[in-house]
């Protein structure tokens, strides 16, 4: 989850599907890794305010989640995590024993030559995963 349409879109299907279904729903945000900007001079300061924007919106996903919780009925856990989207979704799926895994569609246009995180999920044949628009 992140604070994108699709991510929103994803979080409010998953939170209904748990409704419905009784089930734990663990959302994650993950937290791209340091960027190129770190090698710099000023790297430290431009390191700093990413961390500081990301821990924000975390905040903000873990009282929408805690409210949709509660407003749901539903048992609902949110997860912080750093690295790549999809080394951190898998290896969380895996802990937590996931039985379906959701995401919002990628609207980036790069997505479409490399692949995007859905696609890669999919790859990965373990979990059923439903794409959100």
């Amino acid at each position: 989850m992140d604070d994108t349409d699709t991510a929103s879109h994803a979080f409010a299907y998953a939170a209904g599907l748990a409704r419905r279904q009784g089930a734990r729903l663990v959302t994650v945000f993950v937290i791209p890794g340091v960027s190129l900007a770190a090698a710099t001079p000023a790297g430290a300061s431009v390191i700093a305010a990413e961390e500081e924007a990301h821990d924000e919106i975390a905040d903000e996903l873990r009282a929408r989640v805690k409210q949709v919780s509660v407003e749901l009925g539903v048992d609902a856990t949110f997860i912080a995590a750093h690295g790549d989207a999809y080394t951190e979704i898998k290896r969380l799926a895996d802990e937590t024993r996931a039985d379906a895994i959701v995401v919002g569609a990628s609207a980036k246009a790069g997505h479409r030559l490399i692949g995007s995180l859905a696609v890669r999920l999919v790859r990965a044949g373990r979990w059923p995963v439903t794409v959100v628009p």
